[in-house]
């Protein structure tokens, strides 16, 4: 099954949960240990991928290890066309369409497109939206960062993204941030799509899990967590939390 395919099921029976995992701060034994941690909770499929340090080969061996230790489909999340691996399932085709680099709306997507193409890996098309406070993918990828109180403008990006034919949105406040997405962007956006929603940065506690869950995500991402948390109790309940579950 075609990993698209997979999560559109997995969404229609609730909000998904998904890892990410920085091959450029987890060698792929520590990071297939955490991707397997995180299957236990009920994570549905691991990204790999980050905004600096990142080589094929890094990709490579991390994408190998997640596979054999968890079966969970793992998919690359792009930092540039720099970044590609035909060990993934499938790639993010993603566009970063609130940057000021024309390379990151459109460039870099042209440049790989044949190359993704050759490597077999399925392509699944993204908005990818930076939110306040942006962090590093913020600055890196040079985005006019939506203001954390712009409903309206949150709302014009993603339905742009859907009316352009993408298959997910992404709400990113960026990898470290000390906030998520606001509960109300989240709501707001989500009020105007029927494509996917995904929603990741700064969701660090079950309490804020729920919180996006609640207001309308269709895929809940937890990256820095997974990379500092050492209590396994709670990795535990943030997953259960995005998932709308209890603790056992």
């Amino acid at each position: 099954m075609k990993v698209k395919n997979y999560l559109m099921e997995r969404i229609a029976q609730g909000t998904l949960h998904m890892a990410l995992l920085d091959p450029d701060k987890l060698n792929p034994a520590d990071a297939a240990k955490i991707a397997l941690q995180s299957k236990k909770a009920g994570s549905d499929a691991i990204m790999v991928g980050g905004s600096t340090g990142i080589t094929e080969k890094n990709l490579d061996a991390t994408a190998k290890a997640i596979k054999e230790a968890t079966g969970l489909p793992v998919i690359l999340f792009p930092g540039g066309p720099h970044t590609l691996s035909k060990e993934f399932d499938a790639i993010y085709f993603m566009s970063m369409v609130n940057s000021r680099k024309l390379e990151l709306v459109i460039g870099a997507q042209v440049m790989t497109s044949l190359k993704i193409r050759s490597m077999g890996v399925e392509p699944i098309s993204m908005g990818y939206i930076i939110v306040e406070p942006g962090m590093k993918v913020g600055e890196v990828g040079d985005a006019a960062a939506i203001p954390r109180d712009d409903l309206a403008l949150a709302q014009s990006y993603a339905l742009a993204c859907e009316y352009l034919g993408m298959n997910f949105v992404y709400l990113e406040a960026g990898s470290g941030a000390d906030r998520p997405v606001p509960k109300s962007m989240v709501r707001a956006v989500k009020e105007v799509l029927s494509v996917p929603l995904i929603v990741g940065g700064g969701i660090r506690t079950a309490e804020a899990a729920e919180g996006i869950r609640e207001a309308g995500a269709d895929i809940i991402v937890t990256g820095t967590l997974m990379e500092q948390t050492t209590d396994g109790s709670v990795l535990s309940a943030v997953i259960k939390a995005a998932k709308g579950k209890t603790q056992s």
